[in-house]
């Protein structure tokens, strides 16, 4: 789930709410491959964080068929821990061209966690079935996203964004490069059993993170109502995005705030970064 919605995003050029490539929205309907390389500052799950930070990079690649069918798969490093790879997704799914303005797009990931992983909150779920669809109104877009999650544990997810794509009329070094921003404002809502699953399969680490002193042993977790359907998370994000003909280089930062937490994670307002580079080769 790391870069799930990268690899997705690799299909159209474009990004979800959580990685990792340039948000532009522009749609590739031509045969393609696209590399691509991301550093990010820590892992969220749908508005939520575990209670350690874990800095990654990433590695993903997609192939898109000129009829609008793209598969792909990605690789993560977790920082700090042994294993090379920690987990690897992989996936296909369908870019759909409703007329020149509204997009979409349907995908199916799935999420392979290597023994030595490190206990990342998103690995409570193991399968994605994603539908997005976007509107381009000229001066704002707007999009909405609904995310079906499950494996250990189930949840449902409807992510609504609205953006504004800017591309200044100069070049940087030539006539064939440009600077993009594209800030954009989100709020996700869903449900939350996937924290009430962590917190069971991490009881020590929840205890280490939480230590009161005197106290033995973990305090039992309280039972929550983490099936409700709420509010999880706002957020504003500003990428910015160095371009040429066939590869990008962006920087973002977001700024996320968690609402109605449940469970034994501390989630608080956090700061996140992305570094990115991806690379697109048209057959």
């Amino acid at each position: 789930m790391i870069v799930c919605s990268a690899a997705r995003a690799f299909a159209v050029v474009l990004s979800d709410t959580n990685r990792t490539v340039a948000d532009t929205d522009s749609v590739v309907r031509k045969k393609s491959v696209s590399l691509g390389i991301n550093y990010g500052s820590d892992i969220q799950f749908f508005g939520r964080t575990g209670p350690v930070s874990y800095p990654y990079m990433s590695a993903d690649a997609i192939y898109n068929f000129k009829s609008g069918f793209f598969i792909y798969g990605s690789a993560v490093q977790v920082f700090g821990y042994t294993p090379v790879i920690d987990e690897i997704d992989a996936g296909g799914g369908y870019l759909f061209n409703y007329t020149k303005h509204f997009t979409g797009t349907f995908s199916y990931t799935h999420f392979f966690f290597t023994d030595q992983a490190p206990p990342v909150i998103v690995s409570a779920s193991s399968n994605d079935i994603n539908f997005k669809n976007a509107y381009d109104w000229g001066a704002l877009k707007t999009a909405g996203t609904f995310d079906y999650l499950f494996g250990d544990a189930n949840d449902y997810f409807l992510t609504l964004n609205i953006s504004k794509y800017i591309e200044p009329g100069w070049g940087v070094f030539d006539d064939q490069d440009y600077l993009s921003f594209n800030p954009g404002i989100s709020m996700i809502m869903g449900t939350q059993n996937f924290v009430g699953r962590y917190s069971s399969e991490h009881t020590s680490q929840l205890f280490l993170n939480n230590y009161i002193p005197g106290l033995e042993s973990p305090p039992p977790f309280h039972g929550y109502d983490n099936g409700k359907f709420n509010v999880l998370n706002y957020s504003l994000k500003l990428p910015v995005a160095y371009n040429r003909p066939h590869y990008t280089f962006e920087a973002s930062w977001k700024y996320s705030i968690p609402v109605n937490v449940e469970g034994a994670l501390k989630n608080h307002h956090e700061l996140f970064f992305n570094l990115t580079f991806y690379y697109l080769f048209f057959k």
